[in-house]
């Protein structure tokens, strides 16, 4: 007696779903721009009310506004060490500065959240202006500290949800890797750029990242799906404390020693 056997029953074939991802106005990220485009036209204006130069041909206004300056820190206006990232020097400066923040942190803000994204740019900032403090004389100005800040956050974020991204993860990494790359060779090649306080900036979004980076897992029922974001509040806590312990115990040990 002969048997056939049955067909085999077809495999399912994969089927493409949409997960929603987090969607917000970047209202921080608007904010930090406006506030940095308001301080450097007062800049601008101030050489019509008092007479202040508004160009790195003289440190007055750097010194009046509070720029980087290493005898100003050691003397204790701690401030410095924050302030720089509202200034610039010129036009082209704060124009490539502003671009890179809408760029980088027009994502990272919906990503992280207005408050953790704050932090991350806040804390990078402070990272590259003590690592400048520590490395290099003279001063310095400008928003690129923090903006390598976002840069690094941007690596750790991906990393951390490589996974997920599986199908765009290496295409994006290797991105931010070369802006990386680029961008500090550039920083050290050419004259007149604070490439310590990029540095800085990278390890401080780097360090904070690692910890307070949303953990991205996919919940729901098919084709409703989202993502959540699977980190803690204490671990956010822990990165921010990280970078202001390391980075504030390397600003006091550079003032103590003098």
């Amino acid at each position: 007696m002969n048997y056939e056997t049955p067909p085999a029953a077809p495999q399912p074939v994969p089927q493409p779903v949409r997960v929603a991802l987090p969607q917000a106005i970047p209202y921080v990220t608007y904010a930090i721009i406006g506030v940095t485009v308001v301080v450097y036209l007062l800049q601008v204006a101030s050489v019509l009310l008092f007479g202040y130069p508004t160009t790195f041909s003289n440190i007055d206004w750097l010194s009046l506004y509070g720029a980087r300056i290493n005898e100003f820190i050691q003397a204790g206006q701690l401030w410095r060490l924050l302030t720089p990232v509202l200034l610039h020097g010129s036009v082209t400066h704060i124009f490539f500065n502003m671009y890179a923040l809408l760029s980088f942190g027009s994502a990272l803000e919906q990503f992280f959240g207005r408050g953790r994204f704050l932090a991350l740019y806040l804390l990078g900032a402070f990272a590259g202006n003590v690592t400048s403090f520590l490395l290099t004389g003279g001063y310095s100005v400008g928003a690129s500290t923090a903006v390598f800040g976002l840069v690094g956050a941007e690596a750790v974020f991906l990393y951390r949800n490589r996974r997920l991204l599986a199908g765009t993860f290496r295409n994006a990494i290797g991105n931010v890797l070369f802006i990386i790359a680029i961008n500090l060779f550039l920083g050290a090649s050419l004259p007149g750029i604070d490439n310590w306080g990029h540095i800085g900036g990278l390890l401080g979004g780097l360090m904070f990242t690692w910890f307070a980076s949303p953990l991205w897992e996919i919940e729901g029922i098919a084709p409703m799906l989202y993502v959540t974001d699977r980190r803690s509040v204490g671990e956010v806590i822990t990165g921010a404390a990280l970078v202001l312990v390391v980075f504030g115990a390397l600003a006091a040990w550079k003032m103590m020693s003098g």
